[in-house]
């Protein structure tokens, strides 16, 4: 009994680690993406016109988004798990002190391998804290309740959501380029790739199943099913 207890201790603070460092390392790659200045990822693009619109950092921009689109889970019948609220306020918080420490780059030769290092993190950050279920951040709720309550595919959700939010950033003066193209081609394939690395095996998995600690398969704001389609980390 003892034996159990230890393990299941240890299973949950490594799911706890891997949350809380997941949303650090997004809040940090969401931040070399705007240090890039090559286009963001695309709810980046809205937090970053909001920021621009408002003179507000757009890691606190990324806060108050976050805390609207929560709320719009209530008439959707969504709830929240704790990934979903430290998701609202770790990302932006990292964003925010990953901007204060980072500068701009000098030209094209630093400022392309800033946004692949910031996409590869992007995409090792939503594997580490998917893997750790503890609910889905407010975007992808927002998506999932949505699909839910229209019965619309979670693709045509998905895209017409982000859209949106592309076509809306961009017209406040938030950055669209070949970042944002990249991003949406890579993360995918790159959270595909993570998710296995930084899987947590369960108690009683038998060989060749399940290898993840139970829970909701979506996180914060995160490839849903890790398909280019579905993917998104919720920053």
């Amino acid at each position: 009994m003892t034996r159990t207890t230890d393990r299941g201790t240890t299973r949950l603070t490594r799911r706890l680690v891997q949350l809380y460092v997941g949303l650090v390392l997004y809040g940090v790659s969401s931040a070399l993406l705007v240090r890039a200045g090559l286009g963001l990822e695309p709810w980046g693009v809205l937090h970053q016109g909001l920021a621009e619109l408002t003179g507000i950092s757009i890691g606190v921009v990324s806060i108050i988004v976050g805390a609207v689109v929560l709320l719009l889970w209530v008439p959707l019948r969504q709830r929240p798990g704790l990934g979903t609220v430290s998701n609202v306020f770790v990302v932006g918080l990292a964003t925010d002190g990953t901007l204060a420490l980072v500068g701009d780059p000098d030209g094209l030769a630093l400022r392309a391998p800033l946004m692949l290092v910031g996409i590869v993190l992007n995409g090792a950050a939503t594997g580490l804290y998917i893997s750790a279920r503890f609910g889905p951040g407010p975007r992808d709720g927002l998506m999932t309740g949505l699909n839910r309550a229209t019965g619309r595919s979670i693709r045509l959700v998905r895209t017409a959501i982000e859209v949106a939010v592309v076509v809306t950033g961009f017209v406040l003066g938030g950055s669209l380029g070949a970042g944002t193209v990249l991003y949406a081609l890579a993360i995918g394939p790159l959270t595909q790739f993570f998710l296995p690395v930084f899987a947590i095996p369960t108690p009683n998995a038998a060989p060749g199943g399940p290898t993840t600690a139970s829970g909701p398969a979506t996180a914060p704001d995160a490839p849903a099913a890790a398909t280019p389609a579905d993917a998104s980390p919720d920053a």
